[in-house]
């Protein structure tokens, strides 16, 4: 789960990282309120978990109430990026000396964490990556042993970072590691790290993913969980326990896996289509977890086919394909379905199918035969009525 600017300082703040004093809210006049409580000048800034906010003008600095008001009401409401700010941050602006990027993830290819640090901060930290790559200090860290001050120190002694702030700069390091590991995180980044002429180092951006398989874990969470912002196919999705992200193409997707729902997505785009979603049904393909993918898929208006990709390993086709016809009886889908089964029985699993001898129901063995198929019926716009 992506978290807001203003729920990132929360979690920071949570352990021990500095950062600006402020106030989150969806109103204009409680701006001036917030403004007027941190001191002038102050700054407002829009909630959306996007990039880009200041170009686009949703970041805005302010000097008295006047300006804090009608810098609330041009920003709250305004589109950046296809995101609409419902929400704008308030903290008093900081005075910055020096800018510098901090960051911790988990380099799933050496199975370790991933430190980075860089004494260019304040921007896009990929255009650093490729105009000036040895401005990141790069180290990595096995998360049993974890990050010292020690390690720290020798992190931001390779960065080119002035010495009179090192210490300052590690300590925040190790406090951010901290939140990463302890707070089940997925990244934690701040951009920019500041310094300020007083030679303070504090966090003036948060950037936090949250691992959703750690939810079990932090109750506390239920608050960031509460304001996250998803259409109507994300929530239904969640709610059922699916993994599931929302796209805007015409061929819906529901494959087992997320390797295999990736590679749906890149073979739909490659014969000339465009992917409605991502849907990961997991290990399994039972009838319940079906019906339920079904039912988030036929809540899309844009979808115009559906594909369902399953490999069977050590799950059977032939199980699948039970499960895809009991889950068929239990739901009419608008649009036809295409439904491609390889692995352990899968000649019994596409009998089965093929039994239903609907058509609005289409069986292919290979998936770019599958995804032709759907590419063909999205663009003819055919509607299946009632498939059961």
């Amino acid at each position: 789960m992506d978290l807001y600017e203003y729920q990132g300082k929360q979690f920071f703040a949570s352990y021990g990282i500095p950062t600006s004093p402020g106030d989150v809210t969806s109103s204009p006049e409680r701006v001036v309120e917030i403004a007027t409580e941190v001191g002038y000048p102050a700054v407002v800034k829009a909630q959306v978990q996007v990039g880009g906010r200041g170009k686009a003008g949703g970041i805005k600095l302010v000097s008295n109430p006047e300006e804090a008001l009608a810098a609330a009401r041009s920003i709250l409401g305004m589109d950046i990026k296809g995101h609409t700010v419902k929400k704008v941050w308030v903290e008093h602006a900081s005075d910055i000396a020096a800018e510098y990027y901090a960051s911790i993830t988990l380099d799933r290819s050496a199975k370790e964490d991933l430190v980075m640090l860089s004494e260019q901060g304040g921007v896009e930290i990929e255009s650093v990556a490729q105009s000036n790559p040895e401005a990141i200090v790069r180290r990595h860290i096995n998360p049993i042993d974890g990050l010292t001050l020690e390690i720290a120190r020798e992190i931001v002694g390779a960065s080119g970072i002035p010495s009179d702030v090192h210490e300052g700069v590690a300590e925040i390091l190790v406090k951010l590691y901290e939140a990463y590991s302890r707070g089940d995180a997925d990244l934690v980044e701040i951009n920019p790290l500041i310094v300020t002429p007083e030679r303070k180092v504090h966090a003036l951006d948060a950037k936090v993913t949250l691992d959703d398989n750690a939810f079990y874990r932090h109750p506390e969470w239920d608050e960031f969980r509460s304001a996250e912002e998803l259409d109507g196919r994300e929530r239904l999705a969640k709610d059922r326990g699916l993994n599931y992200i929302g796209l805007d193409g015409s061929v819906g997707i529901i494959a087992n896996g997320a390797g295999l729902a990736m590679s749906t997505l890149d073979v739909v785009n490659q014969v000339g289509g465009s992917a409605a979603n991502f849907l990961d049904l997991g290990g399994g393909a039972g009838a319940d977890v079906m019906t339920a993918a079904l039912e988030v898929i036929n809540t899309d208006p844009n979808v115009r086919a559906v594909m369902v990709n399953i490999f069977g390993g050590i799950t059977r086709c032939d199980d699948v394909a039970r499960g895809i016809v009991n889950a068929l009886e239990k739901v009419t889908l608008s649009s036809p379905i295409v439904i491609r089964l390889d692995g352990t029985n899968a000649p019994e699993g596409r009998a089965i199918i093929s039994d239903l001898n609907s058509e609005a129901i289409f069986v292919e063995s290979t998936m770019i035969g599958a995804a032709r198929r759907a590419v063909e019926l999205a663009e003819k716009g055919v509607a299946s009525g009632d498939i059961r």
